[in-house]
């Protein structure tokens, strides 16, 4: 399938071919839900917690007799009942990480990039140019580009990114980061020649 690839201020600069394995599938929502799941679950540090029994300090005895006082057996005053006391199932330190297949997260990616193919709203640059934050804002505004995710090649152009990265709901990525959790949450997908070829090659 063939789109327009632009200049960064709109301007028409030829034609690219894109792979319909990668662009062109019929979208699967169940599939990047999970993707969804999985990134964010796997982004969570797990580090909660809550001291059991055995971690809180305190003295050991038997707080008093087991019988006779009328009051209710105990056997440490480090027990959940008591003031300052443990926690009971509280959250300990673990990974919130679930399983999930690399070709299924490799298939959830085409998703995304077809995804937002199909909404209309993945657009071709040639390479993104160096520039001011203020021209930079002002270009994307121009374009219709409220909230971009811009996908560079090997490597992003640090003059760009450094343009880029004090402007509100924008984000600069090589095209090894690229993502289905950032693709989705951004609404506009903005990928240069370069990072269609890596992505490609990548994906196939």
């Amino acid at each position: 399938m063939k789109v327009q690839v632009v200049s960064l201020d709109n301007k028409a600069a030829g034609e690219i071919e894109l792979d319909a394995s990668v662009f062109g599938l019929e979208v699967r929502k169940d599939l990047l839900h999970r993707m969804v799941e999985w990134q964010r679950a796997k982004a969570r540090a797990g580090t909660h917690k809550t001291k059991t029994v055995s971690e809180i300090s305190g003295t050991t005895k038997k707080p008093w007799n087991q019988k006779g006082s009328g009051r209710a057996r105990a056997g440490s005053l480090r027990g959940a009942q008591f003031r300052g006391g443990s926690t009971i199932f509280g959250p300990v330190v673990r990974s919130h990480e679930v399983g999930m297949n690399k070709k299924v997260r490799k298939l959830a990616l085409k998703h995304a990039l077809s995804a937002k193919k199909a909404e209309g709203m993945l657009f071709i640059i040639d390479s993104p140019t160096a520039t001011k934050t203020k021209a930079l804002a002002a270009t994307f505004k121009k374009n219709g580009w409220d909230r971009p995710l811009i996908i560079d090649g090997a490597a992003v152009n640090e003059a760009f990114a450094k343009a880029a990265r004090n402007i509100m709901y924008v984000d600069v990525l090589p095209q090894i980061g690229a993502n289905v959790y950032d693709i989705l949450r951004h609404k506009q997908l903005v990928l240069t020649k370069d990072a269609v070829k890596h992505l490609e090659e990548r994906l196939k």
